[in-house]
């Protein structure tokens, strides 16, 4: 197995686009309406599994039909999902997600079985066996909050494996628990609005540099449309965003840390597995839900999507 997932498993429902929410009874019809295994651990594994990478997820999902389809998506996909446990009595995590025409994404969201996810769920072996750990949504899965965890995240890493780590909300609460993680991890990806909050910095180059001083050997804040900041002992750096018509912004996040994670699983330096997170983000926005635009495409074809991009990207001083 090259990398686990632990973390977040939704499903998420889209519908594009959605311009207002009808009226009593009335129907608005729409072009597009589909149903996707997203989440910060669900949705970078499949994103990783369509480019052709083995890759496992750790989670929680309900013993109910929306964790039935979720795990038979992700499996679909080519995920080996046998680390996902079913929590009776526990409802899987959903998202109805209305896509504005200009790709804006409101939520209506049930976090489910992922808040009971804990520690003892996770068998130890995975984490050891894995090349990479991909710890996607460590804010919202308070049951990994455990000195245990730590500890098997050190052993892994002193054996090897390489820890990287995005979140999923955007709740000041939630940030203090998930800075507990930093120690014990090589790559932090978040958001700009989540660098911000965790670090209380008033500007994204402050944060990151907050943000290594925690531990972590690279830090790269995701900016949006503005692409994103690449910061490491040697300097930062920033990797603008490519052209892209954008039809949902939905799993942009994950598949950056896809495309980043392919990276480094390639001996690829940081610049570059950013580089690559980039062109995948950028596929992902042009179509519905976070595995969009991702057909056909495998590892070598990302590589050279982004060979052949590199020229209009403008890094910063200092890598």
């Amino acid at each position: 197995m090259n990398v686990l997932t632990i973390g977040v498993h939704i499903v998420d429902v889209l519908a594009r686009p959605v311009e207002s929410i009808p009226h009593g009874q009335d129907t608005h019809l729409l072009d597009q309406i589909r149903v996707t295994a997203a989440g910060a651990a669900a949705g970078t594994a499949v994103d990783l599994a369509r480019l052709g990478v083995p890759v496992a997820s750790a989670g929680a999902v309900g013993a109910d039909e929306l964790g039935d389809l979720l795990l038979m998506l992700m499996e679909r996909h080519g995920v080996d999902a046998r680390g996902v446990v079913r929590k009776p009595g526990e409802q899987t995590a959903a998202s109805i997600l209305p896509i504005r025409p200009d790709g804006g994404r409101p939520s209506f969201h049930v976090p489910g079985a992922n808040l009971a996810y804990a520690f003892a769920d996770l068998d130890p072996a995975l984490v050891t066996g894995a090349r990479v750990v991909h710890l996607g949504g460590m804010d919202v899965t308070w049951g990994l909050h455990d000195p245990g965890f730590f500890e098997l995240l050190g052993a892994a890493r002193r054996g090897g494996t390489v820890v990287t780590m995005d979140l999923l909300s955007t709740m000041p609460d939630l940030m203090a628990g998930a800075r507990a993680f930093l120690p014990y991890v090589d790559h932090f990806l978040p958001n700009e609005e989540q660098a911000l909050l965790i670090t209380g910095a008033s500007g994204v180059e402050e944060a990151a540099a907050a943000l290594l001083a925690e531990g972590p050997s690279s830090v790269l804040v995701t900016l949006g449309a503005e692409g994103s900041l690449v910061a490491t002992a040697a300097g930062t750096a920033r990797v603008p965003a490519l052209p892209v018509q954008v039809v949902d912004t939905t799993g942009c996040g994950d598949a950056y840390c896809a495309g980043f994670i392919t990276g480094l699983l390639g001996g690829r330096e940081v610049l570059d597995c950013a580089r690559l997170g980039t062109v995948l983000a950028s596929r992902v926005a042009g179509g519905l839900g976070s595995d969009a635009g991702l057909d056909g495409l495998t590892a070598e074809r990302l590589d050279h999507l982004a060979h052949e991009n590199v020229q209009g990207l403008h890094a910063g001083e200092g890598i």
